[in-house]
């Protein structure tokens, strides 16, 4: 099936005319959305993600996991630009260690950044709606620093880009000619907040992804704000009360074929293909993050029974424990503070820990030294 998502229009840049393709707002018209092909995976998707929502009462605080999924969609979304950190690079920057590929770290720092602010907006009645201004903000988080700043952050494109290839002239895409971009982001900010467009609303997230990443309204991030915004619509939509899913580790994992997928909706009108994909991702990355947190909720109850049951135990101990799921990595003296204690407290409740195999010392040394609830590291770098 041929269906024409888009036109061409004529754009300059480097001196080379090149044809930019300008998309057709959304929903895909001529034909309609074949919805009945990925009836199916939709039903089996938005299941997965109650399934989801569901097993986050296995523990006694959702902000254990939030911490680390945050963190794991931040980080894979980052390492699918090419970003080298890992996510014990995050932690130990967050504890205050010393890490090599500071810039990879504070790309994803960035991106978490941009995530509570999209978050905390659309959470506050007061807040900003999904729009354009929103996603402007922040794309200015996400691209502050040294390497963004020569790159716009928060303003739309004034010149053409486009992607892969050396110039223009042989890329593999062109997106659309800079002076068209406010009227494209505008529909789709209109298709976004259109209660008549007769669509499950995992469907809606995957044409809007699509809409987005082809309009590529920014000099740099465009990928990282595209996979944002599909977190965002999770929740704006009621499909994920909590951002407790890591989609792009699924996009990440079949990068090639993302990518793929993307572009033959340009070329052959082919969305079904897409959608089908994309469905496919949500279910398989909800059904992992379920099992991620079982794991986790197993492994925190077997330390807590643990300590519980230990003769050394003592309320600082215990208090330390419940820190471990947000502070994985840790000194003394970052114990004491999340304690408010003195640093006698604080590193007797810390060799509790320790004697009991929950966290180990990873320096070695006599001073100065460093804690890692390890067990815990080594599921979520999974």
């Amino acid at each position: 099936m041929k269906r024409m998502t888009g036109t061409y229009a004529t754009s300059t840049t480097l001196g080379e005319a090149v044809r930019a393709f300008v998309p057709h707002p959304l929903p895909p018209v001529d034909p309609p959305l074949e919805i009945v092909s990925f009836t199916e995976l939709n039903r089996q998707a938005e299941l997965a993600l109650a399934r989801l929502s569901g097993v986050s009462g296995l523990v006694p605080s959702v902000d254990w996991l939030l911490y680390s999924a945050v963190r794991k969609e931040a980080l894979l979304t980052s390492q699918l630009e090419g970003t080298q950190a890992t996510l014990t690079d995050l932690f130990d920057e967050e504890a205050g260690f010393k890490v090599s590929n500071v810039d990879d770290v504070a790309e994803v720092t960035n991106y978490l950044q941009a995530f509570r602010l999209v978050q905390g907006q659309l959470r506050d009645s007061k807040g900003l709606p999904i729009s354009v201004r929103l996603l402007c903000d922040a794309h200015r988080l996400l691209l502050g620093g040294a390497r963004g700043a020569g790159k716009q952050p928060g303003e739309l494109r004034q010149s053409q880009n486009w992607i892969g290839g050396a110039r223009p002239g042989n890329a593999v895409f062109v997106p659309p000619p800079p002076e068209r971009v406010p009227e494209l982001l505008s529909n789709l900010e209109r298709f976004i907040h259109d209660e008549s467009a007769d669509l499950p609303p995992l469907v809606k997230v995957a044409l809007v992804h699509v809409q987005f990443e082809t309009i590529h309204p920014f000099l740099d991030g465009n990928g990282r704000i595209g996979r944002l915004l599909i977190s965002a619509l999770l929740e704006y939509w009621n499909l994920l009360p909590e951002p407790l899913l890591y989609l792009s580790g699924y996009l990440k994992r079949y990068q090639l074929e993302y990518y793929r997928r993307l572009s033959v909706i340009r070329t052959e009108g082919d969305w079904e293909a897409w959608v089908s994909f994309f469905l496919e991702g949500v279910a398989v990355a909800a059904a992992e993050a379920e099992q991620n947190i079982i794991a986790i909720a197993s492994l925190v109850a077997a330390d807590r029974r643990k300590l519980l049951q230990s003769p050394k135990s003592s309320p600082a101990s215990y208090r330390l424990f419940e820190q471990l799921p947000m502070m994985p990595r840790f000194t003394v003296e970052r114990a004491r503070q999340q304690l408010d204690t003195t640093f006698p407290t604080a590193n007797s409740a810390v060799q509790v820990l320790e004697s009991l195999g929950i966290v180990v010392e990873m320096t070695g040394q006599k001073k100065n030294r460093s804690y890692s609830y390890q067990a815990y590291v080594d599921l979520l770098v999974q």
